[in-house]
């Protein structure tokens, strides 16, 4: 098999979360367990760095990686899902992993993948995990999938946890309210090792104080330690200045856009100070350039992703109520004539929460990812007229997007957003 028939044959055998949605959640660490004792515990050869939460932790794993690059490291990066291909999920030094690896290790490993059975997540965890190791890196990034204590990648043995924020997503799995929602991610923490909290929030500190006491682990809250404003931007950066509870200052210039990188430049500058005294070469410069570079160095998309000018058109992969909460805010504060919103979600979350926060004066052009989880456009269309939301449906996001454009002046913006999976197909 080469590369595309090797994807869709994993596509195929296992079970994929992002496209089927629940039937593909595993609540257990058994076939993990098991795929690790059979490739001998590759995620023991190099060190980790395990990143969870709600929102924000995506970018915050490439920020920590570029960082970590730029101080000579030999980097490994696991982020999920991808947007356009595979092999965005498993990294070195910001590079995919190759196409010819994949391809071999399907064939080399088909027999205990159709044996076990595994989920398309794990059997993706198995993959980096065995590729960083006979790469031979030093370190790896490793963000959650969903949740924490029964997430495929908490198998390892971090020198760091973190944990952004959190708030309400995965509702069927993970718990009801944000506090239950917390006890999973907390899972993450490990005895004797430190961890950074981004966001104190009244329902979860508790929880996080009381795991971080149960494992022995010193805990930081970024926010408390850390206050951040914004001081302008630069050509296309936004500029951020940071100030410590000593008095010092750092201006940092990420290329990661969007208003919500000044929570999660925080949670990463508070966890990169924590590294400096776990691990050598990191200094200030590395910092500076790692988070200026961060999106040029890891490869990271979709993030306040500007596609177009004239008309301005952005893509962004919030998807819950938290993320595009802070996107409507964005958006409330470009100048424009009008604003065209192309909109898609999955049918396994209710909707209710995001539609009663986004723009309720946009032009809508509901519309359906090309996956079974998809909310198909119809319904989406139905549902947001219930919040006062109008415009018209589309069957796929080419078509709804190709409409917008058409709609358009060039004094306008459209976004296109709600998930991840609509957004991969805009870029």
């Amino acid at each position: 098999m080469n590369y595309n028939q090797t994807i869709e044959f994993l596509y195929n055998s296992l079970p994929v979360f992002h496209r089927i949605g629940g039937p593909a959640y595993k609540a257990n660490l058994s076939n993990t367990l098991e795929l690790d004792a059979y490739f001998d515990h590759p995620h023991r050869k190099f060190k980790t760095i395990h990143i969870a939460g709600t929102n924000g932790k995506g970018s915050v794993s490439h920020m920590i990686a570029s960082v970590l690059q730029a101080a000579g490291y030999r980097t490994g990066l696991y982020t999920s899902p991808h947007l356009k291909d595979y092999r965005e999920r498993i990294r070195i030094n910001g590079k995919p992993i190759n196409e010819e690896a994949v391809v071999d290790f399907v064939k080399k490993h088909g027999s205990i993948l159709e044996k076990m059975h595994p989920s398309f997540f794990e059997m993706s965890v198995a993959m980096a995990f065995d590729y960083f190791a006979e790469e031979k890196i030093d370190i790896a990034i490793i963000e959650v999938g969903m949740g924490g204590r029964l997430d495929s990648t908490n198998i390892i043995t971090p020198i760091l946890s973190v944990i952004t924020n959190i708030s309400l997503d995965h509702t069927q799995f993970l718990g009801k309210s944000i506090s239950a929602i917390a006890k999973e991610k907390a899972g993450i923490i490990k005895d004797g090792i430190p961890v950074i909290i981004g966001e104190t929030q009244s329902e979860t500190r508790e929880v996080f104080l009381n795991k971080a006491t149960d494992c022995n682990s010193e805990i930081l809250f970024a926010d408390q330690h850390y206050s951040v404003k914004m001081k302008g931007t630069s050509g296309h950066r936004q500029v951020f200045e940071l100030n410590d509870l000593e008095g010092n200052a750092y201006l940092l210039e990420p290329d990661l856009l969007g208003l919500y990188q000044k929570k999660n430049i925080v949670t990463a500058f508070a966890s990169l100070q924590e590294l400096e005294k776990i691990i050598p070469v990191i200094n200030q410069r590395n910092i500076e350039i790692g988070i200026r570079d961060a999106a040029s160095c890891t490869g990271l998309r979709g993030r306040w992703e500007i596609l177009q000018n004239e008309p301005l058109i952005i893509c962004d992969t919030a998807h819950n109520e938290a993320g595009l909460g802070i996107v409507a805010e964005q958006l409330a504060s470009l100048s424009f004539r009008r604003l065209h919103f192309v909109f898609g979600t999955v049918k396994d979350k209710d909707p209710s929460n995001v539609l009663k926060i986004i723009p309720a004066d946009a032009i809508y052009y509901f519309t359906r990812a090309n996956i079974p989880r998809a909310l198909d456009e119809l319904s989406l269309k139905a549902i947001a007229g219930k919040y006062g939301l109008k415009g018209t449906s589309y069957p796929s996001v080419k078509q709804a997007i190709e409409a917008a454009k058409k709609a358009a002046g060039k004094n306008d913006v459209i976004f296109i957003g709600g998930s991840n999976f609509i957004v991969a197909e805009a870029i």
